[in-house]
């Protein structure tokens, strides 16, 4: 086994790069530790505690002889425990509730950078706690071209930009293809913060999240929408089927009133993980492409 001591600062770098990539999060201590033994041994502990007589001790009115005797109003006040500090316990925001502080904080964003600093300052949605940095729109929101995917992933939660890495870069390829590059579409995500684990959003975190998306199109006023994997497609378009039976169809839907054209098709992830979806998403962007030159 190699150690780290033994590697370089840039071979170093580009192991925790790839645990990074891989979605490890936690690194395993030099020494291994039983936990299913502190658990019992944390248990047989209290209940040793539970099972010890318990020794009354003896009140400020009374003396080592067992006699009760007259407490002084004064000694008895400072003999007495002081009132233990009670702490309000941490209340989680009802979904309800989440949702509709969420439609206000969108609503009340006139521009981009508003809408920004609104879901900066937003706390009703969990998953805020367990991410790093909000990944908001980033590039151009004039180019009347948006894409949506579902939520950040590891290497985005951490460079605070929606597709960084991997994903990024497949994403850079696709729009190559077509004669577009990162720099001429605004890119976002329907979730603006990463689940733990990468793990898909619940569809009570994706209602807390909606107006956000929905506003985010409403203020880029995109004329072409593309919507990248299964998540992307089923929340927009409101229906169960799979990726592989709505990608290359456009329809129309509404953001927050806003009415633009999408299309649907796969997720780079899906591209990297199976590459013999490229040649169904060149089939979508091919079609894409048709419909933003006219």
């Amino acid at each position: 086994m190699i150690s780290a001591n033994d590697l370089s600062p840039s071979e170093l770098a580009a192991l925790l790069a790839f645990h990074a990539e891989a979605g490890v999060e936690w690194l395993l201590e030099d020494e291994p530790v039983d936990r299913l033994a502190e658990f019992e041994a944390m248990k047989a502990k209290r209940a040793d505690v539970r099972a010890a007589p318990q020794v009354r001790q003896p009140g400020p009115s009374e003396t080592q002889s067992g006699r009760v005797q007259p407490a002084t109003p004064g000694k008895a006040r400072d003999a007495l425990p002081a009132a233990p500090v009670s702490v309000p316990p941490t209340v989680a925001i009802p979904d309800e509730q989440a949702m509709s502080e969420a439609r206000f904080a969108a609503e009340s964003a006139r521009s981009l950078a508003e809408l920004r600093t609104a879901m900066e300052a937003f706390t009703g949605c969990n998953l805020k706690n367990s991410a790093r940095n909000l990944v908001f729109a980033d590039g151009n929101a004039a180019s009347g071209i948006m894409i949506v995917g579902p939520m950040p992933y590891a290497e985005d939660d951490r460079d605070g930009q929606p597709f960084a890495g991997k994903h990024g870069d497949m994403l850079e390829r696709m729009l190559f293809g077509i004669g577009l590059s990162r720099s001429d579409v605004l890119v976002a995500n329907v979730v603006p913060w990463r689940p733990p684990g990468n793990r898909v959003p619940s569809g009570r975190e994706a209602d807390i999240c909606r107006p956000f998306i929905e506003r985010q199109i409403g203020l880029a006023e995109p004329r072409h929408l593309l919507l990248l994997g299964n998540f992307t497609a089923r929340f927009f378009f409101g229906t169960n089927e799979t990726i592989h039976q709505t990608r290359g169809q456009w329809r129309e839907l509404s953001a927050g009133g806003y009415l633009v054209p999408a299309l649907a098709t796969l997720h780079p992830q899906d591209l990297i993980t199976a590459p013999v979806n490229k040649r169904f998403a060149w089939q979508d962007l091919l079609a894409f492409k048709a419909r933003i030159t006219g």
